[in-house]
């Protein structure tokens, strides 16, 4: 299992913000998560959100051993 974090507005958009999920890879774990909720699906793949895995931002797929963590990082502003 995976353990899922997301941060700012993804997680008022998803109404949650951590929570146990089964994958075996990044790919995956999107699909199961999309089957829940195709907006927060939208949501997760929008320009500029970012995944960290086990705290190490990632592009592209990973493959997830049990325990990770995986966390959905939207995009940040500042001033």
């Amino acid at each position: 299992m995976a353990r899922v974090l997301l941060f700012g507005r993804l997680a008022d958009q998803a109404g949650w913000r951590e929570r146990e999920v089964e994958a075996e890879s990044l790919a995956a774990l999107r699909a199961c998560l999309a089957n829940d909720d195709a907006e927060l699906a939208e949501a997760l793949a929008g320009p500029g959100v970012q995944v960290a895995v086990d705290k190490t931002l990632v592009r592209g797929e990973a493959v997830l051993a049990a325990g990770v963590e995986v966390a959905f990082l939207p995009p940040m502003s500042g001033g």
